[in-house]
């Protein structure tokens, strides 16, 4: 007879809690979130293309085999503190679609908090490093990419339809492209006149009409 215990746990204590991620998992993201921070700071203050692996790795306190353990190249470096916010958009977008239509979201401006305070700073550096820099807005597109494929398949779930419909893929890409339009305006925007969280409801109330469950 199977228990909710561990099998392999001593007597009297339970298994590890499935669904969460193992130490060893959450150690590896805040180590990758480290680097990050540093090379966005190496990157505002010289440029990419006079930043070494090596002055990353040296910052981050570890060698540069270390470094490339976890990044495939220098510019990798900085995708944990993008994907981080992405991913708090979408977990959000989750949420509210659970409530509500895509149009009650846009209509309500439901999604705030796009990254923790401590990162804005950095992640306002790094996204005006994307106009400038191809490399980081390689990266940049390609987690705004793959966080489309994550919006249509919750699209697809809610409604029933596939998520290759067109009506799917253009209410995804209008989200995704509300909130890319959101956070890069927000990163050139006067600090004391516009917070990303106001950036954000703007975008999406904006982009409501492009819907087609919403009379504009």
């Amino acid at each position: 007879m199977s228990t909710a215990s561990d099998p392999a746990a001593p007597a009297g204590q339970s298994g590890p809690r499935l669904g969460r991620p193992r130490i060893s998992d959450r150690r590896r993201r805040t180590t990758q979130l480290e680097i990050a921070h540093e090379a966005v700071r190496l990157f505002m203050a010289k440029g990419v293309a006079s930043t070494s692996a090596e002055e990353i790795a040296n910052a981050a306190g570890m060698s540069t085999r270390t470094l490339w353990r976890y990044f495939s190249s220098k510019e990798q470096c900085v995708q944990p503190l993008l994907t981080a916010g992405i991913d708090g958009l979408v977990g959000r977008l989750r949420e509210c679609l659970s409530d509500g239509s895509p149009s009650d979201l846009l209509r309500e401006g439901a999604l705030v908090a796009f990254a923790t305070a401590g990162e804005l700073d950095s992640l306002r550096g790094l996204v005006r490093l994307t106009r400038t820099e191809p490399g980081l807005r390689a990266v940049w597109l390609q987690g705004h990419d793959e966080a489309v494929r994550e919006i249509t398949h919750m699209l697809a779930d809610r409604s029933g339809q596939s998520p290759d419909s067109l009506p799917v893929l253009v209410q995804g890409m209008v989200l995704n492209a509300a909130l890319t339009a959101a956070v890069e305006h927000w990163a050139w925007a006067d600090q004391e006149e516009l917070s990303i969280d106001q950036a954000i409801r703007d975008a999406l109330h904006l982009a409501a009409c492009a819907l087609p469950d919403l009379e504009c």
